[in-house]
Parts: structure tokens; C-alpha cells; sequence
């Protein structure tokens, strides 16, 4: 995968998992999340004692109604942030352009504070 997830996007993901196949068990939860054994066994735990699912007795994993409410949250969190996320990145483009137009102004201020150093000592 490359880059890290978040948190929220490991449990936004078991959820998934359970929810797309109306429920499952830990090794096929394991697997579509690419999740080790032991990282599972901590976001379940979390997400079974936050009310998220429940665990039937042939220990599949079902999602309640407050761990749809989650998916439904992180649907509109995660639109939102990518919105953010683009128009961050323009602002962060047009820096770029705005410091490549002055490519010697971080040279000035280096220079000023060693030289402010060097007529110190």
C-alpha cells in the first residue's frame, strides 16, 4: 500500500469488510482489511466495545446500527477532507511558484543570522 492509514481509516475499513458481506469472521476480516492477526484483534476489540458489531455464536462479526452510523460519518468526513485536501494542495502549488519566482530569499536570511553570529564572537 505504501502509506500509512489513519485510525479512522482501519476501522472505517474492518467496517467495510463486515458490512459488504453482511457479515464475517475474523480471517476474512483479516485479509480484505490487510490487517495482521494482531493489529485485528486490537481494532476489533475496539470496535466491539465502542458498540460497532457484535459477534454472533458462530463468531461472525455483524455491524450495529451505531457502526453503520460510523460509516455513514466517515462517508461525509472523508468527501470533506478531500475537498480540503485539493484546495490546500493549490495553496501549496502557488507557494511553490511565489518561492521559485524569489529563489534567493532563504540564502538573505541564512546569511544575515551567521553573520549576525560570526560579529558576536
Amino acid at each position: 500500500m505504501g502509506k500509512h492509514r489513519s485510525r479512522l481509516q482501519i476501522l472505517e475499513t474492518i467496517l467495510s469488510v463486515i458490512n459488504d458481506n453482511e457479515g464475517a469472521k475474523k480471517t476474512q476480516i483479516m485479509y480484505q482489511a490487510y490487517l495482521s492477526y494482531r493489529l485485528l484483534t486490537r481494532y476489533l476489540n475496539d470496535v466491539r466495545n465502542a458498540g460497532m458489531v457484535v459477534c454472533d455464536n458462530k463468531n461472525c462479526f455483524r455491524l450495529t446500527q451505531k457502526g453503520q452510523n460510523f460509516l455513514d460519518r466517515f462517508g461525509e468526513y472523508y468527501r470533506s477532507h478531500k475537498v480540503v485536501k485539493k484546495k490546500l494542495d493549490h495553496v501549496e502549488d502557488q507557494k511553490l511558484v511565489l518561492e521559485k519566482m524569489c529563489p534567493n530569499s532563504g540564502e538573505v536570511t541564512v546569511n544575515r543570522v551567521t553573520l549576525e553570529k560570526n560579529s558576536k564572537t
